[in-house]
């Protein structure tokens, strides 16, 4: 494309604010132009405002460091200056949903890595190579909101996408039970050991809301539109377990599957490896040649060898075996700041881009 779409960031300091700008620096097709945040960040240069918070391990792009942090409160300022905008801002759920509609009834397409919209029901949540075919409801939600091009879309929890994309291969084979325990890296709470010394050598059983979201979300995205609205699948019953454990990045799930057909493990090995979407259709720059990658070694998927598989992109599967209790048992992986937050949001906007859905104002 000959112009890049002009981006914003809202919320852009914290963590997941960080990792857009960092995705983005070279991205084809976005340009990061405005930076916004909480009026305490507004007026300084993005340097200052971050300081000595970057969280990234790549350094701050130089394309960034002067812009001038906007008031992410200033709507139509803000709004004014982009084509469409990412959303990460920390504030109350409620006041994300006021914010992210207003930016979308400024005719402003937000892409959005918050919950607040998650369980609205004209707002689509999507992993593109799993629903993109729900962004059709965007078409309705224009309506309620009185737009013409602005609208909200999301992106899931970040704890769903080592295991949900895992039984979106294996559909056919209709998986109807599932226990999910889910070891997920500090970065998920924006923190590094720096900031939280207590998580060296430890675990804590307990993520707030996190379990209800790894049970329900999964249905979500296997859900279908019925009169402008998405109707979330009954089927397979999820129960989940969420951990943190002293991990940086990335998100291990240990999970248990019972099928109404019985597939043998060399098919459930085909089925993820043969796995594709829309991303993958259309060539998307961010995403992965494969989305889901089998290994054979028994010590695998690994944090430190696997979470960045196809630049943090995909998803690393192992230890498929046959249980004495349920059918199947499985681990899987994946980056939850790159595909679980920002990177999936970028995907999320490639796939609305090259679907008409965002374009220059």
């Amino acid at each position: 494309m000959d112009q890049k779409l002009k981006v914003g960031i809202l919320g852009a300091t914290g963590m997941v604010g960080q990792r857009f700008i960092s995705l983005l620096e070279n991205h084809p097709w976005f340009e990061v132009v405005t930076v916004a945040a909480s009026p305490r960040s507004a007026g300084k240069t993005y340097e200052e405002a971050v300081g000595g918070r970057w969280k990234m391990q790549t350094p701050m792009p130089e394309k960034v460091k002067n812009l001038v942090v906007m008031n992410v409160n200033e709507v139509e300022k803000v709004a004014s200056s982009v084509d469409f905008v990412f959303s990460a801002v920390d504030m109350t759920k409620e006041e994300i949903r006021q914010i992210e509609d207003a930016y979308a009834k400024t005719e402003t397409p937000v892409v959005s890595n918050n919950s607040a919209h998650r369980w609205t029901p004209d707002v689509p949540m999507v992993v593109p190579e799993i629903n993109a075919e729900h962004f059709a409801v965007i078409e309705h939600q224009k309506k309620r909101l009185g737009t013409s091009r602005g609208f909200v879309a999301v992106k899931p929890n970040c704890s769903i996408q080592s295991y949900a994309p895992v039984l979106t291969a294996w559909k056919e084979y209709e998986p109807y039970e599932v226990v999910a325990t889910t070891y997920q890296a500090i970065s998920g709470a924006g923190k590094t050991f720096k900031e939280w010394p207590q998580m060296e050598g430890n675990i804590i059983p307990y993520i707030g809301g996190e379990e209800e979201k790894s049970e329900k979300e999964p249905l979500r995205l296997w859900g279908t539109i019925e009169n402008g609205e998405i109707v979330p699948a009954k089927s397979p019953v999820i129960t989940c377990q969420c951990i943190r454990v002293p991990v940086l990045n990335g998100h291990t799930a240990a999970v248990f599957v019972k099928f109404r057909k019985k597939p043998s493990k060399e098919e459930l090995i085909e089925k993820l490896n043969a796995f594709r979407g829309l991303p993958q259709e259309m060539d998307l720059p961010s995403a992965p040649k494969q989305f889901i990658r089998y290994l054979e070694e028994d010590d695998r998927p690994q944090v430190t060898m696997d979470v960045d598989y196809e630049n943090g992109m995909g998803v690393t599967v192992g230890r498929l075996r046959e249980d004495t209790v349920y059918d199947y048992k499985f681990v899987g992986l994946s980056h939850n700041t790159v595909r679980g937050a920002a990177g999936g949001a970028v995907l999320c906007a490639e796939a609305l881009k090259a679907l008409g859905y965002i374009a220059a104002k």
